[in-house]
């Protein structure tokens, strides 16, 4: 069942808590895999402290989609949260949260983002799933 505004993605990742939570805050790491879909690059920039902001850039030879935010939770290597705010969410601020889980020699993560438009949620449950997908591939090319 699907709760309104609420979207969730889990999936099991070939690295440990430590480094896929690292590379949640590492711009070089973000302009790698932070790229749904057709978007062909990313560019970001990272305050990565409670109460710090993040600005990444996703491109394509066409148009930029700018989104900004804060981090609202840092605990590594369990859990981060932070606002996620772009033209897509209508410039308000949605949360994203990512809990990270060791499963053996992986982990297990799941992302929830809440406070979605219906419009939105359909747009970024696709984004997210593609990202989350390049963020495995990411470690499985280490």
């Amino acid at each position: 069942m699907t709760t309104p505004g609420k979207l969730v993605i889990k999936r099991i990742i070939d690295a440990s808590p430590e480094e896929i939570f690292d590379a949640w805050l590492n711009p070089e790491s973000l302009r790698d895999w932070m790229v749904p879909g057709p978007w062909k690059y990313t560019e970001a920039i990272v305050d990565s402290r409670v109460s710090g902001k993040f600005w990444i850039v996703m491109k394509n030879d066409e148009r930029e989609f700018e989104h900004t935010g804060e981090y609202k939770i840092l605990d590594r290597p369990k859990k981060l949260a932070f606002t996620w705010i772009s033209k897509a969410t209508g410039m308000n601020p949605t949360l994203v949260t990512i809990e990270l889980i060791q499963k053996g020699k992986k982990t297990e993560l799941t992302l929830t983002h809440e406070g979605l438009s219906d419009e939105a949620r359909e747009s970024h449950e696709q984004g997210w799933t593609d990202i989350v997908e390049k963020l495995a591939k990411h470690f499985s090319k280490s």
